[in-house]
């Protein structure tokens, strides 16, 4: 004789629901889907990706080089997001060589206050897209490496 729960009311705990996703039952709704790792390091892609973005404020662009070849290969949505956080990098470190260069003719000094502004704010609205899981493409950037969707 087995015993079978009414599928109307099980107990609480993680249930599929009628789509099939894995939520908590509380006993009368269903909550949050249950957070999916992904990759087989247990890191989320949406944790990489906003990693990938905000690190290259501080880092310039040796953290979204490091997402991007050692997370690259196993999420596309990483991979996406750190090749567009070192495309950015690049090509912000790129304008501050030639604005340091042109400081000696002052029009350097001007654009100087541009790309450090430039580079925090861009980062930024990047790294909200990416914890949204949105595909984020910066607007001024040269792509040179490959990976970046769209």
């Amino acid at each position: 004789m087995t015993t079978q729960e009414p599928t109307s009311n099980p107990a609480p705990g993680w249930y599929p629901d009628p789509q099939g996703v894995s939520r908590w039952w509380d006993g009368q709704a269903w909550g949050d889907p249950a957070p999916v790792a992904s990759s087989s390091s247990g890191t989320d892609p949406k944790t990489m990706a906003v990693l990938a973005q905000a690190l290259g404020i501080v880092t310039g662009f040796l953290a979204p080089l490091v997402i991007y070849l050692i997370n690259g290969e196993k999420d596309p949505f990483v991979r996406h997001h750190a090749a567009e956080a070192l495309n950015f990098q690049i090509t912000l470190l790129i304008g501050y060589v030639v604005a340091f260069a042109l400081s000696l003719i002052l029009i350097g000094l001007l654009l100087l206050p541009v790309l450090f502004v430039l580079g925090i704010v861009f980062p930024i609205l990047a790294a909200v897209a990416a914890n949204k899981g949105e595909w984020y493409r910066y607007p001024v950037s040269i792509r040179l490496v490959p990976g970046a969707v769209g």
